[in-house]
């Protein structure tokens, strides 16, 4: 069956929801968060830190840098010591299951290590989904079963399509960023 996500390829998402903050903050819409250890790491600098990291994820698994960009906001808010209810890990909140999938070489709290598996299982997912940008993030928050279970098209449970807003809208902030940064010669 033919994916149908609502946004088509990458380029083809044109909507995006209200920001309600990150997974990682002590609340996220009208969910309470559980996460077993919170983000505790509120530096500026965070945002940046880990720059190097996201371009050569990027390069390599030919993923948009605000996509990843996007996903470590909402997931972490870049937190590195991150662990949810879920038992998922770090920026990216790298399930265990994923972990192993992905092939996860070293310390999945390293922020290198972290950031090349969490975005090698976006282009894992944007693959099997014939690269729709809509169906690439709803499978990196529900999973492929999710997915599939529903016919290739968004699963109708009310935090997936609140996650997928949130990372959304954070992406095209971020493109929009990246795009004047590059106008300004920068």
């Amino acid at each position: 069956m033919k994916p149908s996500g609502g946004g088509g390829k990458w380029k083809k998402v044109q909507w995006a929801g209200p920001d309600f903050g990150s997974k990682a903050s002590a609340k996220r819409g009208s969910c309470e968060r559980c996460d077993k250890v919170p983000a505790t790491d509120t530096s500026p600098e965070r945002f940046h830190r880990y720059d190097q990291y996201i371009l050569e994820a990027s390069q390599l698994y030919r993923i948009p840098v605000p996509l990843i960009r996007a996903v470590i906001k909402v997931e972490s808010d870049y937190d590195t010591h991150v662990v949810s209810s879920m038992d998922c890990k770090g920026l990216m909140q790298v399930h265990p299951a994923v972990e192993v999938d992905m092939g996860a070489q070293g310390d999945i709290f390293d922020p290198r290590t972290n950031i090349m598996t969490g975005t090698r299982l976006l282009r894992w997912l944007a693959n099997r989904v014939d690269g729709d940008l809509v169906l690439t993030i709803a499978g990196y928050h529900a999973g492929l079963g999710s997915l599939a279970k529903f016919g290739y098209t968004v699963p109708p449970y009310a935090y997936t399509r609140q996650y997928l807003k949130m990372v959304l809208e954070r992406y095209y902030q971020y493109k929009t960023e990246e795009q004047r940064a590059l106008a300004a010669g920068r």
